[in-house]
């Protein structure tokens, strides 16, 4: 069950990554944490050193809703 969530989870950041970052699939697969914390970072309104945290990844994915 655990193995869906993540699954689940990876597909949707993936699309945010697409829309946000331009990745496409073989970009995101390989990327690391850091990549994807990188590459949003300047569209999250916190502290630089901050994670980017699930409430911040849901307003992204609310602000950009897939098709």
């Amino acid at each position: 069950m655990a193995d869906e969530r993540l699954g689940r989870a990876a597909v949707a950041l993936a699309g945010v990554m697409a829309r946000v970052a331009g990745w496409r699939p073989d970009e995101f697969w390989v990327a690391t944490p850091a990549d994807v914390r990188a590459a949003l970072a300047g569209w999250v309104e916190a502290d630089a050193d901050a994670p980017v945290d699930g409430a911040a990844l849901a307003a992204m994915m609310e602000r950009f809703p897939d098709g």
